[in-house]
């Protein structure tokens, strides 16, 4: 009897043992059947557990036979020995299995001759999960005391599965996050979501269609606030890489020294400060995509350097010796004029060349001026997100912001437009709010200068337009005339005193020029 006990507690020690390193179901389920039959006097042993979608008991390990296949062998609550198990939830204990009429035998596994005990699988006071079936030596007098060790087998089979459950629930949950902000994130980066209708874009559209398909290297050039990380945000997310990382680098932030260790990391000790071995950021992009803006601004002495990852995928840490291979889609951006450098020695030709494979150039605001409407509306719903309210403009508003040259392109008109929504209490923009901004130079284009100081002057506007409102329709006439009125006047077939009423009722505030 003594031996016996010995037994059980050195089957529950390595039992234990073996839960505690993993936590995937069927393969640990195995080896703990294994271990029993070793060291706990099992003949041969089974584990079912519940289908939580259909609530069958379904095979998940056995041992002892010819157990292949056994995973499609299931048994619902009340069928058979295992099922009368489960749907009463109490032990059973058979000295004779052959003589149970409830045994099915659809595994071929246990021995007729022998005795069976099978004990449900419980996770705390709930409903069992699952049932443990095995085959203790013949002999009576010791079922009870084998029964008995089968439970508190099966209580640790609980907790296992528990936990076994919680990780994959999790991984479950953190799976579909992932995958749903992939889907918005590819959403947000999506064709449909870049704005413009102009020539220029919808050539720089289908460029970016044709380019995302390959793993091209990619060269975006054009003026600051142009869209150049929207366009690289676009190429990737668009992507046979699209699951892989995206990393980004300004190489106009950091000085050589540092712009090598973050392109490529470092070793523990390479220099002060480094405490600990780092990754760069093309290790981080291996299998992605790394976008590195402002490339025009790298020193010729690390051109050098990058040409070689560039050309061979290879490069060093800082202060290793070994070669580290990455496979990186590199996507460049610049507002620099890289062939004038090429020329002047500024910049390395060789590298040019190997940057310049697919170049995309962005066209500025000013030469695209007919997509300010759709960009300024797109602009305006996407602060009225972040400001959580409605918010709308004018007609009379957009056209204030087609006069504008934008030295800062599409950045200066969002920085303009969140301005203007800022200071319209209201939440509707119109053309008061967007000169309250001090957007610079709204006010010259299209009035005639007084003294000749070179403003342009504006296209005739049709003041009889029915998509003009009164109040746009008299600052209009007050714009053409220099904010003279009694000209205003004369261009609406007003009398001086009959725009000076409009003036007063429409709350249009006079100018001093």
């Amino acid at each position: 009897m003594c031996d016996l006990l010995e037994s059980h507690l050195n089957a529950l020690y390595a039992v234990s043992r073996v839960l505690s390193r993993s936590l995937e179901s069927k393969e640990t389920l195995r080896e703990v059947l294994n271990v029993l039959h070793k060291t706990g006097g099992i003949c041969h042993g089974m584990f079912c557990l519940v289908d939580e979608e259909t609530g069958d008991l379904q095979v998940t390990a056995i041992h002892g036979g010819d157990a292949d296949p056994f995973e499609s062998v299931r048994y619902r609550p009340g069928e058979g020995v295992v099922g009368t198990i489960l749907k009463h939830d109490e032990p059973w204990i058979v000295p004779r299995l052959g003589d149970e009429p409830k045994f099915l035998d659809r595994l071929h596994v246990f021995q007729p001759e022998l005795p069976f005990i099978g004990v449900p699988i419980h996770i705390g006071d709930n409903d069992p999960v699952g049932v443990f079936a095995a085959q203790p030596p013949a002999g009576e007098f010791v079922l009870v005391r084998h029964a008995r060790f089968l439970e508190m087998v099966s209580n640790l089979i609980g907790q296992a599965v528990r936990l076994s459950r919680m990780v994959a629930a999790e991984k479950r949950e953190l799976r579909d996050e992932r995958d749903s902000l992939r889907r918005q994130v590819k959403g947000e980066h999506g064709f449909s979501n870049m704005i413009g209708r102009s020539h220029s874009m919808t050539t720089i559209f289908e460029q970016i269609r044709q380019v995302a398909k390959w793993g091209t290297t990619v060269l975006i050039r054009g003026e600051s606030g142009t869209g150049k990380e929207l366009v690289a945000n676009s190429i990737h997310y668009n992507s046979p890489r699209a699951s892989r990382p995206f990393v980004k680098l300004n190489c106009a932030a950091l000085p050589d020294n540092l712009l090598e260790s973050e392109l490529f990391g470092h070793e523990k000790g390479a220099f002060t400060g480094a405490v600990s071995q780092r990754k760069g950021r093309f290790e981080q992009a291996d299998g992605g995509t790394l976008f590195l803006d402002e490339i025009g601004e790298i020193s010729p002495a690390f051109q050098a350097k990058l040409l070689r990852v560039l050309q061979e995928g290879e490069f060093e840490r800082v202060g290793g010796t070994r070669t580290q291979k990455v496979d990186v889609r590199v996507i460049a951006a610049t507002n620099r004029d890289l062939e004038t450098e090429v020329q002047e020695g500024l910049f390395r030709e060789d590298l040019y060349y190997r940057l310049n494979v697919m170049p995309i150039m962005m066209p500025a605001l000013r030469d695209r001026i007919e997509d300010l409407p759709d960009l300024a509306r797109f602009m305006v719903s996407k602060v009225a997100k972040q400001q959580s309210r409605e918010l709308d403009i004018t007609e009379s508003a957009v056209r204030l912001l087609m006069r504008h040259d934008w030295p800062g392109n599409v950045r200066e008109l969002e920085n303009c437009l969140e301005r203007a929504a800022v200071m319209s209490g209201d939440g509707l923009i119109d053309r008061e709010a967007i000169e309250r901004t001090g957007l610079a130079g709204l006010l010259q284009p299209g009035l005639q200068a007084p003294s000749g100081g070179g403003e342009r002057r504006r296209a005739a506007i049709d003041f009889n337009d029915p998509n003009l409102d009164e109040r746009e329709r008299v600052i209009a006439a007050l714009e053409e005339a220099g904010w003279v009125q009694a000209k205003a006047a004369r261009l609406l077939g007003m009398t001086p005193r009959q725009i000076a009423y409009r003036i007063q009722t429409l709350n249009i505030k006079l100018r001093q020029l």
